[in-house]
């Protein structure tokens, strides 16, 4: 039975969701922060950090953030915007530490 954005609804699940969140490690230095930009290869910008900090017990940056679900494959390249730089990350799988 139709109803207010059942159409919107039947097209993600017939398509899948346009964004997702994705877990990130940082692959330099750097501290992803909270409403940073995620940018393409090419400087664009295809989403944003949810959260992120600096974690010790890896010795790096790791975060959260949405991107198009095309860059959400584990193993996807993807860059965090940190001040001027471009600062290149790679997606990974949850939990970030496996003890």
């Amino acid at each position: 039975k139709p109803f207010t954005n059942s159409e919107a609804l039947e097209k993600e699940k017939l398509h899948g969701p346009e964004r997702k969140l994705v877990a990130f490690e940082l692959d330099e230095r750097g501290i992803p922060r909270h409403d940073y930009d995620i940018v393409d290869g090419q400087g664009k910008t295809i989403g944003r950090v949810t959260s992120g900090t600096m974690s010790p017990s890896l010795g790096k940056g790791i975060g959260l953030g949405y991107v198009p679900s095309v860059f959400a494959e584990e193993g996807s390249k993807i860059n965090i915007q940190i001040r001027k730089n471009a600062i290149p990350a790679t997606v990974v799988k949850l939990p970030f530490y496996k003890g």
